[in-house]
């Protein structure tokens, strides 16, 4: 497959109250189609989120942005634009970073997490000496990371977001 260029076309979704910050790596090329975060059904973002709350699954996206501003998290990606092939985390190249400033200054961010690895590698290596900030790396909710299950990700999630949100 071929790397194209691509530029985020989500904007961040935060509240001034928003307390953690999730940042995922860059969307997937059906998150990019329908300009909303986790947007492949596979992902199972939106199940653990659901989960840890105790909520049922959003299914739309008002329900998803509803879900996150109730519980106040900001969501975002850390890569601003790329090279990238498909939805593989690992052709990513020529990466900019998103400004996390507007978020970091417009919200109570208390803690950053990045879903996988991808975004906490980009994280530390573009943004967190510039932010003076660390970002703890959560479990991917991608169906590539098939070796955790739904139940570990809500457990391993539940442990490191939770105390933020108290």
């Amino acid at each position: 497959m071929v790397r194209r260029a691509e530029t985020h076309p989500i904007p961040p979704l935060y509240a001034q109250d928003s307390r953690v910050l999730i940042l995922g790596s860059f969307p997937s090329p059906k998150s990019r189609a329908e300009a909303f975060f986790y947007a492949h059904p596979q992902n199972r973002f939106w199940r653990v989120l659901a989960a840890l709350f105790d909520e049922t699954v959003p299914r739309t996206m008002e329900e998803k942005i509803a879900l996150l501003r109730r519980n106040r998290i900001a969501l975002w990606d850390t890569i601003g634009s790329c090279e990238v092939a498909g939805a593989s985390d690992a052709s990513i190249t020529n990466v900019v970073a998103n400004d996390l400033h507007p978020i970091l200054e417009g919200a109570d961010i208390r803690a950053i997490f990045c879903n996988g690895a991808t975004s906490h590698r980009w994280y530390n290596k573009l943004l967190r000496d510039e932010l003076g900030r660390e970002a703890a790396l959560l479990p991917s909710t991608s169906p590539a990371n098939a070796a955790w299950t739904l139940d570990k990700l809500i457990e391993a999630w539940g442990a490191q977001i939770l105390p933020y949100l108290e």
